[in-house]
């Protein structure tokens, strides 16, 4: 088996179950994580790999801080040093193993992974409230069946497009 159809076959798989509606959902949350994976497996520029990054790391951290709150564990700065942990612990590996840092890899003056990280956290953050726009505007109803996965993908979808217009 290919690592295309393993992919695929995992996400079909992790798919199929029903799941509860969280912060930020976990379909979405797979899908961002199998973008990554499939960007970095068909060589994909940095600043496009990292957009998905960025809107992989806001979705860990709005699914934590969700999390956080039901088991109603409060504590100061949970919100902030939930963000600075992800970043970190996604950010500093790849400097560590030379995949970020490369002086001949830069946009906008620094590493392309890392002006991705930030344009698709904000890209995912814009979705997100977008999407919170949408339902409000519908009275609290999605206008289409798994909106909540769509917005953000189509937005880091768009992203992606216009990263590799950039680069």
């Amino acid at each position: 088996m290919n690592k295309k159809t393993a992919i695929l076959s995992i996400l079909l798989f992790l798919l199929s179950f029903p799941i509860i509606t969280q912060a930020v959902c976990p379909v979405c949350t797979i899908a961002v994580g199998a973008g990554v994976g499939l960007c970095r497996y068909l060589g994909i520029d940095d600043a496009i790999s990292g957009t998905w990054i960025g809107g992989l790391i806001i979705s860990l951290i709005a699914w934590t801080i969700d999390w956080l709150n039901k088991k109603n564990i409060r504590f100061l700065f949970r919100k902030i040093l939930a963000a600075i942990f992800y970043y970190v612990i996604v950010i500093l590996p790849l400097y560590k193993m030379n995949i970020m840092g490369h002086p001949d890899n830069k946009l906008w003056g620094m590493d392309k992974l890392l002006a991705g990280i930030i344009v698709g956290s904000v890209v995912f953050i814009l979705s997100v409230l977008f999407n919170d726009f949408l339902k409000k505007k519908n009275q609290g109803k999605v206008y289409f069946p798994f909106q909540r996965v769509v917005v953000p993908i189509l937005f880091l979808i768009i992203a992606s497009y216009i990263m590799s217009l950039i680069c």
